[in-house]
């Protein structure tokens, strides 16, 4: 009887000790399932490598402060946006772009981009070598499945210039100077002298233009001393602005028209910082936009190859804001309060009814009541 009872213990105080590990520790199948969550999250997924973007740049090279410069502020601002790499290259000779556009494609980029109208025989042949790789160019049309050719309205925005021209000109005398003489730059030339002759028309003006290029080479685009020769020419007979489409040529045009009082008009960047009190405004050609919007087409995988146009309708040209003195160009004379100071006082001199006239002007291009020509 006694034994009996103490088995009867022991099988119980046996049963109990089984539930209470049972209970607290739980069985191997529980273990694996409560640490599976652990080891997912201990290796968190890497990070993507950055879009890979490679460009030739055109005549002139980075520091032109203008056409190239404008594509360098498109990739910087993809740089910063959307963390892109990229990698540029100057070539010494126009014998090389070729040779460098494959150099990149070699490279594994993503996006190859070609700046500017001398690109257009070399980038099509080597888009044809390598079909897998997209590429883009500006100021030309490459018929090929991987290519996004990129031009713009240029005549429409030099409408405004020399609509700006021929409102704010005293000896009713104003300039062009342009770089390469070919179809391109003439656009330029057309649409200013367009702009003028509507002034002429509309405000019973009678404005006169006077224009010259620097050469017909691609060397014309970097010729400063033929710009400040060819400005000085205009000023002699008697232009008081002079607008220029000479990359950086522009920089003679600007030079001769400061040492004589006068006054210029930039072009593709913002180039009124670079003289303060002589560049009354500049024609945006936006190939900083171009440039990015592109590369955020492949980054987001909605690139498409073919003809994209930028002209006032989508923004790709006008004019310098006309009234106050914008945070760029305060940058680009490194906030010297005198040179600020100078610059709005020459924005100052822009009245009311100019500023009028010139909106008035783009929103008519926009709606299509006014078509620039081209020629």
């Amino acid at each position: 009887m006694f034994k009996s009872k103490k088995l009867v213990l022991f099988l119980c105080l046996l049963l109990i000790g089984t539930m209470f590990l049972t209970a607290c520790g739980g069985g191997a199948e529980d273990q694996d399932q409560t640490q599976q969550p652990a080891q997912d999250n201990q290796e968190p997924a890497k990070d993507e490598k950055p879009l890979q973007v490679g460009i030739v740049l055109s005549t002139g090279g980075k520091g032109d402060k203008s056409f190239n410069d404008a594509a360098i502020a498109g990739l910087e601002k993809a740089k910063e946006e959307l963390g892109i790499e990229y990698k540029d290259i100057e070539p010494r000779e126009m014998a090389q772009d070729e040779e460098s556009l494959r150099f990149l494609a070699e490279q594994g980029m993503d996006l190859v981009i070609g700046v500017g109208f001398l690109m257009e025989e070399p980038l099509r042949t080597v888009a044809q070598e390598f079909p897998d790789t997209k590429f883009a160019i500006i100021d030309a049309v490459v018929d090929e499945k991987n290519v996004a050719s990129l031009t713009f309205k240029e005549h429409e925005g030099s409408f405004l210039a020399g609509a700006l021209a021929a409102l704010m000109t005293e000896s009713n005398t104003v300039g062009f100077v342009g770089g390469m003489k070919i179809p391109l730059i003439e656009k330029f030339e057309a649409g200013y002298k367009h702009g003028v002759e509507y002034i002429n028309e509309t405000e019973g003006k009678n404005v006169n233009v006077v224009s010259a290029y620097a050469g017909t080479t691609g060397a014309a685009f970097n010729d400063p001393a033929t710009g400040k020769e060819l400005t000085l020419s205009h000023i002699s007979q008697g232009a008081d602005i002079v607008y220029h489409a000479s990359g950086g040529t522009g920089q003679g045009v600007f030079e001769a028209a400061s040492e004589k009082g006068k006054f210029a008009i930039g072009v593709d960047s913002n180039q009124n910082w670079m003289y303060p009190g002589t560049i009354i405004a500049s024609m945006l050609k936006r190939v900083d936009v171009a440039v990015f919007d592109t590369v955020k087409a492949v980054k987001e995988d909605t690139y498409k190859a073919g003809l994209t146009v930028f002209g006032i309708d989508n923004e790709g040209v006008g004019l310098t804001d006309l009234a106050n003195v914008t945070e760029l160009e305060k940058s680009g004379v490194e906030n010297d309060e005198a040179k600020i100071a100078t610059m709005q006082e020459l924005k100052d001199k822009i009245t009311d009814e100019v500023k009028a006239k010139i909106k008035e002007i783009e929103d008519k291009i926009n709606s299509g009541e006014i078509v620039v020509r081209e020629e």
